[in-house]
């Protein structure tokens, strides 16, 4: 929840332009809802793709307050943020609700990125496996999934907005055990699928997580509100 809208387009423009000759990665700009128009009026037609940052479980219908998927497809979205850490901690988000929204974006053909991530107390008593592999079964429960149409994202809960970061190998070790579990429970190509690295991604520790052929992107925060630190993010070292 940063930026108002102009700020969204100055900070577009600044990552639009300075990204231009990039063409081997995927950029996707998520703002907040009020300034997803002016983000699109800036990138649409370029190689910078658009995304929301949630969205509601239900089509249309007295929600009110709510933000439809076809809200964020007329403007202009490919893809949508889903199963949050923030959303799930701050707004009580379950599997349940996220297989909801997970379920209604593919009937959009908006790509969702997925959100998994443990708490720094699951870890601490060796739950790792049991939460992620419990949110990726429930929140992909009943699907129909293809590899092209779903992204998933890692985000280890203590490491988003404290400063730590999950060592490359702790990150890896989780990349490995998602690819497991999409092969094993739903018949997935691992290989295929995209699964991004979420938690304190700066910087000062992009080159060292990209190093790693587990690790297809990453999610950023609070990185990518600077134009200069996002865009080193960018252009990561391979």
């Amino acid at each position: 929840m940063n930026k108002t809208a102009a700020e969204s387009h100055e900070l577009a423009q600044q990552i639009l332009l300075k990204s231009r000759n990039i063409r081997d990665r995927l950029i996707i700009l998520c703002p907040p809802y009020t300034s997803l128009y002016e983000v699109n009026r800036v990138i649409s037609g370029s190689h910078v793709k658009l995304g929301a940052q949630n969205m509601s479980s239900e089509k249309s219908g007295a929600y009110t307050g709510e933000i439809s998927g076809l809200f964020l497809k007329e403007l202009g979205c490919k893809y949508v943020i889903i199963g949050h850490s923030e959303r799930r901690v701050h707004f009580y988000e379950d599997n349940t609700l996220i297989n909801k929204k997970l379920r209604l974006a593919f009937d959009l053909d908006i790509i969702p990125i997925f959100c998994v991530g443990e708490t720094l107390s699951d870890r601490d008593s060796k739950k790792t496996f049991d939460v992620i592999r419990r949110q990726l079964i429930e929140g992909l429960d009943q699907l129909g999934l293809n590899e092209e149409a779903l992204t998933i994202a890692y985000e280890p809960v203590w490491a988003i907005g404290t400063g730590r970061t999950a060592t490359p190998n702790q990150a890896v070790e989780v990349h490995k055990f998602i690819r497991e579990i999409l092969k094993s429970e739903f018949g997935l190509d691992p290989e295929r699928i995209i699964i991004l690295y979420g938690g304190s991604v700066k910087p000062d520790n992009i080159d060292e997580l990209m190093a790693e052929q587990d690790i297809n992107g990453v999610l950023v925060g609070g990185a990518s509100l600077i134009a200069e630190d996002f865009l080193r993010i960018i252009n990561f070292n391979k």
